[in-house]
């Protein structure tokens, strides 16, 4: 489905005047721990090291003048074709020059045991026809102008410096280094049939710096794409759109924290809702919500190992306290939005690290937490005793604070009675009766839960439907739409009847061609929300509506085949413009919830 074909008649010409590459033109690399994004013309234009929420050692994403960032680039002008390996997180990219042909192999390196213990970064240039000549170009990133970086000579070798990271650059013989200075290095390259030459990059943060050969770094590029291809082929993802599914089961797994088990909501941060807007935000952090719908569409696809240690990582957070909406990658809070002073994606501005998010409370994440509990338990598991206990705490306190208002699942600064929130309050509740009636939850306090979901449930059908309208409203006495009440669907809310209404009377008033705004409203400040058509078309396949369903995907998909495979937040609905934050985990879920929905798989 996904295969990228890019043409430049100059190196730089994938770019806009500016110098910043489309968004569509990335692909993604990763090692449970950070995430790369590599150009369609080589450069790669962000990595954070050592952890995805560390700040950046290229930043170009974000300052195309001043930003740091790792290119090999042809000398002559090219076209390139960018796509993955199958089943794989190994990226290759093809350019062809009036010389030859050559690939560029990438990987963000694992070992035989998993996660290397630290950052290696490898990219192999392979001749393939006549002989083509590349310029290699790294300049670190200042992190607006905090840091000064450095080279300094230890043990026999040049070490860079950019703050608390340091690391080595190894290249094979055959890359030429014309200059080496403080702020990077330039170079060369050149292969013809059958050569090849491999840059690395090893650093870490504050630890001792490990100096693996330059064979060894290559030699782990394809241990790699083995490591990629035997998980892969673990999933269970059969029937039609395997492919897909895969490839988005893989950009989730490059959202997996692995020393933790947290979930990364996506892998950047401040990239633009619309562009030269100023809805731009941090999400390099774990929200209960994207971990909860992360867990379960693992659990669907038979990846065991990944859901667990996610709910793993999501119950012992809870057990610390009253939750909250979202966690830094080691479980603590999330630090207040501060401003970046850099230019900003295309000049999106603000550029910002934390998020507000931090101070809000969502009813959602209640929803969220008991549904990914059930869908552990309906999967064979066995909750223990202290889970067991924390999820019957939480029970209680869904059920004293559910006429509360809340920001909503939208994360709004508005506190309202949102019809969604009030669905997931019923949702955990009706869970929790569920986990209690299954002898995995104490029935102390079933009942009691069993009576306040049934008022849930009244206090929606008297407060949020509107007959007028034929659909639930965004909260009571509203105008507008809430895009995300599709999934009301899958929580198996309420009759079929109003639930159809609402999906109909969403895509009248919120869809835009083939994808969906968030809300009412949303039209005239940001794009469409691409998890939001995937919901509805997941939700019209539980309806029954399989043909309408197939028929939506297919529309959706066919705007998005100009990528290589990873999924933004958002898409312009006419030009189909990558939109927002990438790889964003809650597109990827909600896609592969659409294919196993429309392929039939139990939920």
């Amino acid at each position: 489905m996904f295969l990228r074909s890019s043409s430049a008649s100059a190196p730089a010409s994938l770019r806009d005047t500016d110098g910043y590459l489309p968004l569509a033109r990335y692909g993604a690399l990763g090692d449970g721990r950070a995430v790369v994004l590599s150009g369609a013309d080589g450069s790669i234009d962000w990595w954070c090291v050592p952890n995805m929420d560390s700040p950046p050692l290229f930043d170009r994403l974000l300052d195309a003048g001043q930003g740091g960032y790792f290119a090999i680039t042809p000398v002559e002008p090219f076209t390139s074709e960018q796509r993955y390996r199958d089943d794989s997180n190994v990226l290759e990219t093809i350019f062809t020059t009036a010389s030859g042909r050559a690939k560029l192999v990438e990987s963000l390196n694992s070992g035989t045991a998993g996660r290397l213990p630290w950052a290696e970064l490898a990219r192999r240039v392979e001749g393939l026809d006549g002989r083509v000549a590349f310029t290699l170009t790294l300049r670190f990133g200042r992190r607006a102008d905090t840091v000064s970086p450095y080279f300094a000579r230890a043990g026999g070798h040049d070490v860079f410096h950019v703050g608390a990271v340091l690391g080595l650059v190894r290249c094979s013989d055959n890359v030429t280094i014309d200059r080496q200075g403080d702020d990077g290095i330039d170079g060369r390259i050149a292969v013809g049939p059958g050569e090849r030459a491999t840059i690395g990059i090893v650093a870490g943060a504050d630890e001792p710096l490990v100096v693996p050969t330059i064979q060894a770094v290559d030699e782990r590029i394809d241990l790699s794409d083995k490591e990629w291809r035997d998980w892969t082929q673990r999933l269970h993802c059969v029937g039609d759109h395997r492919a897909t599914a895969i490839r988005s089961a893989l950009a989730l797994k490059l959202l997996l924290y692995s020393p933790s088990g947290a979930i990364v909501a996506a892998a950047t941060t401040s990239l633009p809702e619309r562009i030269g807007g100023n809805k731009n935000w941090d999400y390099r952090y774990a929200w209960i919500r994207d971990a909860g719908y992360t867990i379960k569409a693992f659990l669907r696809i038979g990846a065991l190992g990944e859901a667990k240690a996610g709910f793993t990582w999501l119950l012992k957070r809870l057990g610390e306290g009253a939750p909250r909406v979202c966690y830094t990658l080691a479980g603590d809070r999330v630090p207040d939005e501060r401003r970046v002073d850099l230019p900003g994606y295309r000049g999106s501005q603000p550029v910002v690290a934390g998020n507000l998010a931090t101070n809000q409370h969502q009813h959602g994440i209640y929803g969220d937490i008991f549904e990914t509990a059930e869908r552990f338990v309906a999967c064979g598991n066995i909750l223990d005793s202290t889970s067991a206990e924390t999820l019957s705490h939480l029970a209680d306190q869904c059920a004293d604070r559910w006429r509360q208002k809340d920001a909503g699942i939208w994360e709004l600064e508005e506190v309202q009675h949102y019809t969604m929130s009030k669905i997931s309050c019923w949702q955990a509740l009706e869970r929790a009766v569920e986990l209690a009636d299954a002898g995995q939850l104490p029935t102390t306090c079933r009942d009691r839960w069993a009576r306040e979901r049934d008022r849930i449930m009244d206090w929606i059908g008297e407060h949020c439907w509107s007959e007028e309208r034929g659909a639930y409203l965004c909260y009571p006495g509203a105008d507008g739409l809430d895009a995300s009440l599709a999934l009301a669907v899958r929580f198996r809310f309420d009759g079929q009847d109003r639930l159809a209404r609402t999906l109909d009377a969403i895509d009248r008033e919120l869809g835009a061609g083939a994808y969906h705004y968030r809300y009412t409203g949303m039209d005239k400040e940001e794009g469409c929300f691409l998890a939001c058509t995937f919901w509805m078309v997941e939700a019209r396949a539980i309806l029954g509506q399989h043909d309408r369903a197939a028929a939506a995907f297919d529309a959706a998909m066919a705007g998005l085949a100009d990528g290589v495979g990873i999924l933004p937040e958002m898409i312009d609905p006419k030009t189909h413009e990558y939109l927002g934050n990438l790889p964003q985990g809650l597109s990827h879920l909600a896609l592969i919830q659409a294919i196993a929905t429309l392929n039939g798989t139990q939920l």
